[in-house]
């Protein structure tokens, strides 16, 4: 990765960012001044961050679909008034 080339044969798609991170490692007194370049050349090997947003969102239109099923449930069993 590191040389740049993908595996077409063209720069590779995190290339950039690790340009990026590795130039500011050079030039730093300290590595935690470069952590977010870091994080954003690891985020386009990885895509971890987008892989966590898209499971919660996910879990987050699973848990309303449920609530609404249930609501739905209840406004049907629910409503007969008592009568028996």
């Amino acid at each position: 990765m590191a040389s740049g080339w993908g595996i077409t044969g063209n720069k590779g798609r995190c290339y950039d960012f690790w340009m990026d991170f590795s130039e500011c490692m050079s030039r730093c007194r300290e590595p935690k001044d470069c952590v977010l370049l870091r994080e954003d050349y690891f985020e386009c090997l990885h895509h971890s961050k987008e892989y966590q947003r898209r499971n919660r969102i996910y879990k987050e239109e699973q848990r309303q679909l449920r609530a609404a099923s249930q609501k739905k449930k209840e406004g049907v069993d629910g409503g007969g008034g008592g009568h028996h």
